[in-house]
């Protein structure tokens, strides 16, 4: 099985070994200064040009357009998906642990993140802008009416796969694609940015991170396997722990 997971980066950064991984500079087009030795992801059919905006889904993007593949996947240069909970390149997914794991399911995804005291779209709204979300709920209703119950029961969980990271055989990931792409599309027909902040211009980023879910509340028929999430790097929980209830108590800035 011809496998890729593409690591999502826009500097130099150490990477895993296995040839399972292939590195990906998000964004080249805007940086013709940078030359990092990784795949670009503005070669064949791209939208590298929305990395400000889209984030890592210009690698994804890329991959599913231009690879030929049996399966692809994203992670990010410092986020691994893995069977083990150790922080170290050594030991996150191997090729042999995906191909084997891809004989019995189609798709692997990360442990789902619970948020325990807020659902979803109370987190989404807490965090950021309320006007995208707001575009996003009206583009479902009216143009994806299949996926509207699915996308409702996703709002009020209290989890999700978050940080579009996913390994998935192609049948699913063109499916997958197709719809997530096309509800960004429209949403982006729909809001005005410009007076965001660089940070929520990733707007279709953070939107996205719902849109798996609902993808797959509305094909079971795909057999998903979760694996451990692992942040290389060392978290600072009080600062995370301070910004989370910042945020439920008094709400996006923009929005008071």
């Amino acid at each position: 099985m011809k496998v890729k997971v593409l690591v999502a980066a826009h500097k130099q950064y150490e990477m895993p070994q296995d040839p399972l991984y292939l590195p990906v500079f998000v964004g080249k087009s805007l940086h013709p200064e940078k030359n990092l030795s990784y795949q670009g992801d503005n070669e064949g059919d791209n939208i590298s040009l929305k990395n400000p905006t889209y984030s890592e889904l210009t690698a994804i993007y890329w991959g599913w357009k231009n690879l030929d593949l049996d399966a692809m996947g994203l992670v990010h240069y410092r986020r691994y998906l893995s069977l083990q909970k150790t922080k170290s390149l050594a030991t996150v997914l191997s090729e042999a642990e995906v191909n084997r794991l891809l004989t019995d399911y189609d798709i692997i995804l990360p442990n789902k993140r619970n948020y325990f005291i807020e659902t979803n779209e109370s987190h989404y709204l807490h965090a950021h802008h309320h006007e995208p979300l707001e575009a996003m709920t009206a583009v479902i209703n009216e143009l994806y009416p299949e996926y509207r119950q699915a996308y409702q029961v996703v709002l009020k969980r209290t989890w999700a796969h978050m940080f579009n990271m996913f390994i998935m055989k192609k049948e699913p990931l063109k499916s997958y694609c197709e719809f997530m792409y096309g509800v960004l599309a429209e949403v982006e027909k729909r809001i005005d940015i410009s007076s965001y902040s660089e940070y929520e211009q990733r707007v279709y980023g953070f939107l996205s991170e719902l849109l798996l879910d609902v993808w797959l509340e509305v094909n079971p028929q795909y057999r998903v396997k979760e694996v451990k999430y692992v942040f290389m790097e060392k978290t600072n929980w009080l600062i995370k722990g301070g910004n989370f209830l910042k945020r439920k108590i008094v709400g996006h800035p923009s929005e008071l």
